[in-house]
């Protein structure tokens, strides 16, 4: 049987293991709220499974778990922030908290996180900006998983983008997606519970598509949308490799192994504020006209609706664990 935890419990439990993996007191919190977050919204491989990874990482230096993130303001509406090869949950408050200081100045704010670890959900980060009336979008490249299309070898990350923008009286409207027919962490999710895989989410290393997770790991990952996924993954490896001074995806390493140099990936994350376009103060009127054509169509739901169900649900009765989830993050928060 899975055992039940709330959220808190989930959070503090989490937190306490990151707390004893090398891990300063306040990261430990900040990483602990995301990764909790992740879970409640049924993402659960962004979720409560990263743990042993991410404390395994920091045990070994991959991620530094005291590294404190620099900001630097390069231009009017540009800001750059190193996360020192550190998590990127920290990085990421400390970016945000600094653009919504300057976007009433500039209208638009241009967010480069340099030298980073994984992105996490990326739906969080824009979706908090919309909560505060803004338009958002972010890009994270990741390590090698998507071949360029033709070809065999990996060199593109799977690649999330994510937009959100505000919808007064209501839940932001947030769209999240990888660029790869599937999460490659519910791959690994997959393989390490001995379970196949769907067909089309991956090729082996001969590049034949697969169903075995262990080989689709050994292999690639298929771009959505075959080679306009493949251009879109491009795009964001420029967007954040080349672009903040990071690692491509064939130069990170993995997310998920414990050893080996950091990943030092990047992101991107872009504010607007709406009122300083043409649409104004109607901008929110015509989002609201175009859901409502699309909710009138039976059928229809409009993009994180899930997600917003699963959150409600959790909040409400907790998450279940797997019991041998449960067993190593207590054991590494000493409670065990």
């Amino acid at each position: 049987m899975p055992t039940r935890l709330s959220l808190a419990e989930l959070e503090s439990l989490i937190r306490d293991a990151f707390a004893n993996s090398k891990v300063a007191p306040d990261t430990a919190a900040i990483v602990a709220a995301a990764l909790t977050r992740a879970e409640a919204d049924g993402i659960s491989s962004h979720g409560a499974a990263r743990t042993p990874a991410y404390a395994d990482q920091a045990l070994h230096g991959k991620a530094d778990g005291f590294a404190v993130p620099r900001l630097e303001r390069t231009a009017a509406a540009a800001l750059r922030v190193d996360a020192g090869t550190g998590f990127a949950f920290p990085a990421i408050r400390l970016g945000l908290d600094a653009a919504y200081e300057i976007i009433g100045e500039t209208g638009i704010v241009a967010l480069g996180i340099a030298n980073s670890h994984h992105f996490g959900v990326a739906g969080h980060p824009v979706e908090e900006a919309a909560e505060r009336g803004l338009m958002a979008l972010a890009f994270s490249n990741t390590p090698q998983a998507i071949a360029p299309w033709g070809g065999k070898v990996g060199l593109f990350g799977t690649n999330p983008v994510a937009y959100a923008c505000p919808r007064p009286g209501k839940p932001p409207l947030v769209m999240d997606l990888s660029l790869s027919v599937a999460a490659r962490g519910k791959v690994v999710l997959a393989a390490k519970e001995g379970k196949p895989i769907p067909e089309g989410w991956a090729l082996d290393v001969d590049g034949n598509p697969t169903t075995e997770s262990k080989a689709a790991l050994d292999g690639t990952m298929l771009p959505i949308g075959g080679p306009k996924g493949s251009a879109l993954a491009l795009m964001v490896e420029l967007l954040c490799g080349a672009l903040t001074g990071s690692h491509f995806g064939y130069e990170g390493t993995s997310f998920f192994e414990p050893t080996g140099a950091p990943p030092k990936v990047g992101h991107l994350i872009l504010l607007i504020d709406p009122a300083r376009f043409g649409g104004g103060s109607d901008t929110a009127g015509r989002t609201e006209a175009m859901l409502q054509e699309i909710l009138g169509q039976p059928g229809t739901r409009l993009p994180g609706e899930r997600r917003l169900e699963l959150r409600a649900k959790a909040q409400a009765e907790g998450i279940d664990l797997p019991d041998a989830l449960y067993a190593d993050i207590a054991r590494r928060a000493g409670r065990g």
